[in-house]
């Protein structure tokens, strides 16, 4: 199981009149935009074009932080989409991605460590697409 970002852009960073230095926090995490994906065994199970990933990167690096996440259901909270857009479930077979907008569609049950390696990686690609685009990083914790 893998998260797949690609086409970067800021939606509306330009029409507010803001470049990356001088926006805040929460316009950043919302304007930082990019097609995501998720994968699985070379098939994408849910996909949609811009979404925002800054957004999610930063809250699954919170996720992560907490003593208890692994035992702890993620769901985005995001400031611009429904709640749930993206939902991470623990399950008695293992832990489940998936989303509100497709309820029937689960990835297949992976290990709490394959889970958070695939954060990792989509925290690391984020990041790069970030960078690429000229805007420091460091509003995205660690996860």
């Amino acid at each position: 199981m893998r998260f797949v970002c690609r086409d970067f852009g800021l939606s509306d960073l330009p029409r507010r009149g803001l470049t990356p230095q001088e926006a805040p926090l929460e316009v950043l995490l919302l304007d930082v935009e990019a097609e995501l994906s998720i994968w699985e065994q070379g098939r994408a199970v849910w996909s949609q074009e811009a979404f925002p990933v800054a957004e999610l990167a930063y809250d699954l690096a919170l996720w992560l932080r907490r003593p208890t996440a692994a035992q702890e259901d993620f769901q985005l909270d995001s400031m611009q989409a429904e709640e749930g857009l993206i939902r991470i479930v623990n399950s008695v077979e293992g832990w489940r991605v998936g989303s509100i907008l497709t309820p029937d569609v689960w990835t297949a049950p992976v290990t709490w460590e394959v889970l958070v390696a695939a954060i990792r990686q989509f925290d690391r690609s984020v990041r790069e697409g970030v960078a690429a685009m000229g805007i420091n990083t460091a509003f995205i914790p660690g996860p």
